[in-house]
């Protein structure tokens, strides 16, 4: 959501380039662009007024700092006024209290029932700690129901409410059926209104009184810009709210509810929702935010991401595997499924720094994940057998995997082809080289069918492969600096040979010629 603001700051901080020196012209003319950038993207006007003068302040009269040049010494200014803006420190939930209760409040659509339900998941999940939700919203259609059902999904006890009921007492009583069944967590997820209403606020400042929730989080949809802020100004002064959660945040809005919340009611944001499932839920850290608005990633969120879906001894165990080449498809496919969990291809570069622009540069970022699901398809229809033991895939099992899986049989070849390169390649690099030699990295085998080549010269693919777990084996994803694919290194023995070729047949041409 913060892709146009990021694009706008960018060409902002441009205007300080080749600058010795910061003065009072060029800081009016690089902010101008900074608040610019801000007020399309729908923060406050009087958020931008004062972030534009504590950054104009801060920067008159400064000296470059050490190697720095002065568009770093205001992207460093910038980046410690936008972590203040956005909040400072992240902000933690109190859960004390046996049990602890958070009342989720908000207008109607703004996404309450499945942002109790995604933290309950959290709560269980990162906490320990056993939920319980409570559905207390009698008037929208199958409110009810739909939280049962994701309590359900989640294996998450939900108290039996009706419509015929009364939301302070479903409330009230959903407590004493929490406690009573050993849940140390309660979600009261409420009712909401399409405005603000009276009656609405008096429901809940009942629910309030009679329920005393540590924790009342106002659940507002990005996706809405200042009206979020206004009506969480609204809900603060009628409940005192504790804090926020931003829906939406995986949509195209500006990013101007996120920016201004903070600053407007004093509430800090301490979730965000970024997608539709239960899993798609982030607790919200100002410095990170703040270091994706300025392309600079957000590494941390990766790795942690990366720590959910897979338990450490496991990927122990698979990387043992892997680095004895002892992999089969059965595991590739775990791993790519694993990765999958993480997000899009989109979504994970846009938290590696450097990999800003890289949309433009790769094209269509849903080839590869549709490539993905391609490849786990065509294992999906071989046997286990076959998966643990490729070797014994011959023309009519092929026959049927690519009847099963709908794609050619030559895709099925290309597939165990690559895969077998890759296994080989793996055994040459545990094996070591050459007696007395030190061992050279073999050239990873081309792309999986259909999957394009990346550029070359990315920034920041380096290493890669041992930052993330069950990522070093993926066969078809090697050799990033070859476009091609199918281009043999500068300094490889082929390459030398090619060389030598091509000057002995110039040399015979010569002398045809004289």
């Amino acid at each position: 959501m913060f892709d146009s603001l990021s694009d706008r700051l960018e060409s902002a901080f441009k205007k300080f380039k080749g600058q010795g020196r910061l003065d009072e012209s060029n800081i009016q003319e690089g902010l101008r662009e900074v608040r610019l950038a801000l007020l399309e993207a729908d923060v406050n006007f009087k958020v931008v007024k004062d972030f534009t003068e504590r950054i104009r302040e801060r920067c008159l009269g400064q000296e470059v700092l050490g190697s720095l040049t002065p568009g770093q010494q205001v992207i460093k200014i910038v980046n410690e006024e936008m972590v203040g803006l956005l909040g400072g420190e992240t902000q933690d939930v109190d859960l004390r209290g046996k049990p602890a209760v958070v009342m989720m409040v908000g207008l109607q659509g703004s996404g309450k029932t499945t942002s109790a339900a995604k933290l309950a998941l959290h709560f269980r999940r990162l906490r320990k700690m056993k939920p319980y939700l409570v559905p207390a919203d009698v008037y929208r259609p199958a409110a009810i129901d739909q939280l049962q059902t994701l309590g359900r999904q989640l294996d998450v006890p939900v108290f039996a409410s009706d419509t015929s009921m009364d939301p302070v007492e479903i409330c009230r009583k959903g407590i004493e059926a929490a406690r009573e069944e050993g849940c140390n967590v309660v979600l009261l997820d409420t009712a909401g209104r399409l405005h603000i209403d009276e009656t609405l606020m008096d429901e809940l400042a009942n629910i309030k009184a009679a329920c005393a929730p540590g924790e009342i989080l106002f659940v507002a949809d990005a996706m809405i810009g200042q009206e979020a802020v206004t009506v969480a100004e609204a809900f603060n002064e009628k409940l005192d709210i504790s804090g926020v959660v931003l829906t939406k945040m995986d949509g195209d809005a500006r990013g101007g509810a996120a920016l201004s919340i903070k600053s407007v009611t004093g509430k800090p944001i301490k979730f965000v929702g970024m997608g539709e499932k239960v899993n798609d839920l982030e607790v919200f850290h100002p410095d990170r935010a703040a270091s994706r608005i300025l392309g600079m990633g957000d590494i941390l969120t990766l790795i942690e991401k990366a720590q959910t879906t897979m338990d450490q001894e496991e990927a122990e165990a698979i990387g043992k595997k892997f680095q004895r080449a002892e992999f089969d498809f059965e595991d590739f496919r775990t791993q790519m499924r694993r990765l999958k969990k993480l997000g899009s291809l989109e979504g994970i570069l846009k938290l590696l720094p450097g990999m800003k622009g890289l949309k433009e540069k790769l094209g269509n970022l849903s080839v590869p994940d549709k490539e993905m699901g391609r490849i786990d398809a065509i294992i999906s229809s071989m046997t286990m057998e076959e998966r643990r033991n490729p070797a014994i895939i011959n023309a009519s099992r092929k026959e049927r995997i690519a009847r099963g899986s709908g794609v050619s049989v030559n895709d099925v070849n290309q597939l165990v082809k690559n895969f077998e390169q890759m296994r080989k390649m793996m055994k040459r690099m545990m094996g070591g080289g050459t007696k007395g030699k030190t061992p050279r990295m073999p050239r990873m085998p081309k792309g999986m069918p259909g999957m394009p080549g990346m550029p070359k010269g990315l920034p920041g693919m380096g290493g890669m492969p041992g930052g993330m777990p069950g990522m070093s084996g993926m066969p078809g994803m090697g050799d990033m600096g070859d476009a091609e694919g199918g281009r043999a290194s500068a300094g490889s023995t082929k390459a030398k040979t090619e060389r030598k070729k091509r000057k002995k047949t110039a040399g015979k041409n010569k002398k045809k010629k004289k």
